[in-house]
């Protein structure tokens, strides 16, 4: 016979009255903390996979910016990164990231936790897991239509496994030397980087960078077949910019399970309100990024040809900008400085974007200037514009604020600022020096770029056999594409005829 839970307490305790009431009021409370948690738990799932959603617009984005004889090979990378990604975090990514120390408060790495042994919280895992997957994704456009499929594998799995959990852990794990969330964080107040502009977007930028600058530009990019420089650099535009336009929609929607989500970390009964703020900031700072871009370089090039252009392609990258500047900052800035931080993140995107070119290092998407020089913007900008009734709503303290705002209680405390650029360093200078072997060493294996013919001929019908015919629309080195099939032919009479 089943009884309510008057009955269950009346009996258990034989109607004392005050333990009774007691017993109703503890299992109350049980079952509303209980119903919190499981709330929290199908928040943090629905909002990573907003954060795993991105992975369709880095592919369309990726795809939409490459010539058609690539399209299908960069689409089998980015869905290679997720794969690679998922099966990385499981085996150590997790682990290093959260992981207990193995002595101490901090350390560097974690030593528990892998393949998903001991206590885990599984919504808190795929949520982490999707923002390790969305920072691999960001070299996949960067190296597109000359590298090769299996050096690919191998830098997402490594990059998901060791290289960004190391980042990860150092700011946004408990156990991290630059955690706000530490029992003694540096400072006094930690690094802010609210949902990773430096530990998800420099990391990746900053590895695209290095990878790019190794693997080298594409044929016909910068030098002729004779291998002089050419005057003016060769452009390649994208064979679709309606996939590229949808891809950045996409990455946008995406952003508000990375920006507002986040906020389900903190802890803190005005999680909501935060996330709201957090969400309006996301789209100031974006939009700002995006009319920044198109109308400065319409200025630029009105004033260099005496033409008005309005570029899809600027006010695309100004948006993506926008959005990875307001990353970190997200939470505890007001939408004024969202305004700002976004028309900022325009400019350094095109300037960025231009010192690539100069320094010849070929970005097939720009991620880079994107990524790695907005991504960089964000962690200062927190250190400059981080408002104190914000940072005490979300960090339960506002001792060390935005260094404009310290200025304004006449106090010039910069310890948040000097985090933040301390923060900066390490985000760029781990991947420099893990990163930069690691490519090395598949440059000198002969495993990271791909032949001379399979890239004149096009990526997807040298490494898929499903590909499609050639057309005259493709772009396709026929002389290229004869001798890629004279010496297959070679191969396989080879083959053939081995005993």
């Amino acid at each position: 016979m089943s009884h309510t839970l008057y009955q269950s307490c009346a009996i258990e305790y034989d109607g004392e009255t005050d333990a009774v009431l007691q017993c109703i009021t503890d299992q109350l409370q049980a079952e509303a903390q209980a119903s919190i948690s499981n709330t929290h738990s199908w928040l943090l799932v629905l909002t990573g996979a907003l954060v795993f959603f991105m992975q369709a617009g880095f592919a369309m984005l990726c795809a939409g910016c490459v010539r058609k004889k690539n399209v299908q090979n960069t689409m089998l990378k980015n869905l290679l990164d997720a794969c690679g990604a998922a099966l990385a975090w499981y085996v150590t990514g997790f682990a290093f990231t959260f992981g207990e120390p193995g002595s101490g408060d901090t350390s560097y790495i974690g030593s528990g936790s892998f393949l998903y042994m001991g206590d885990v919280n599984p919504a808190f895992w795929f949520f982490q897991f999707a923002f390790s997957a969305t920072a691999v994704t960001i070299v996949a456009g960067t190296l597109a239509e000359r590298c090769q499929m299996t050096a690919y594998l191998m830098y997402s799995l490594f990059l998901t496994g060791f290289v960004y959990p190391v980042s990860a852990r150092a700011i946004w794990s408990s156990y991290g030397f630059l955690s706000a969330t530490q029992p003694n964080p540096i400072g006094g107040v930690g690094v802010i980087d609210f949902a990773g502009s430096g530990v998800v977007h420099a990391t990746g930028g900053m590895t695209a960078l290095i990878a790019a600058k190794i693997l080298g530009a594409r044929k016909g990019r910068f030098y002729d077949a004779k291998g002089a420089p050419l005057a003016v650099p060769k452009d390649f535009p994208g064979h679709s910019v309606a996939l590229q336009l949808m891809g950045t929609m996409v990455l946008w929607f995406g952003w508000y399970g990375f920006n507002p989500g986040s906020a389900l970390l903190l802890g803190v009964e005005n999680a909501g309100s935060i996330a709201a703020l957090a969400a309006i900031n996301t789209s100031l700072s974006a939009a700002s990024g995006a009319i920044t871009a198109m109308f400065t370089n319409l200025y630029l090039e009105e004033r260099r040809t005496g033409d008005l252009s309005f570029s899809l392609t600027m006010a695309m990258n100004g948006l993506l900008s926008g959005l990875v500047a307001i990353t970190a900052p997200c939470a505890t800035i007001e939408p004024w400085a969202a305004c700002l931080i976004g028309m900022a993140a325009g400019w350094i995107y095109i300037g960025g974007s231009a010192l690539l070119i100069r320094w010849k290092i070929d970005d097939a998407v720009d991620a880079i200037p994107v990524h790695l020089f907005n991504g960089v913007w964000g962690l200062i900008a927190t250190g400059l514009f981080t408002s104190p009734a914000r940072m005490s709503a979300a960090f339960g303290s506002s001792d060390h604020v935005g260094w404009f705002y310290s200025l304004g209680r006449g106090e010039a405390d910069a310890t948040l600022l000097g985090n933040q650029l301390l923060a900066m360093l390490f985000v760029i200078g781990w991947p420099i020096g893990v990163m930069s072997p690691f490519f090395l060493w598949l440059n000198y294996m002969g495993w990271l770029r791909s032949d001379s013919l399979e890239e004149l001929v096009g990526l997807d019908m040298s490494y898929h056999a499903n590909a499609l015919v050639a057309s005259p629309d493709d772009d396709i080195d026929m002389k290229a594409l004869a001798e890629l099939e004279e010496r297959r032919h070679k191969k396989r009479l080879g083959q053939e005829g081995a005993p």
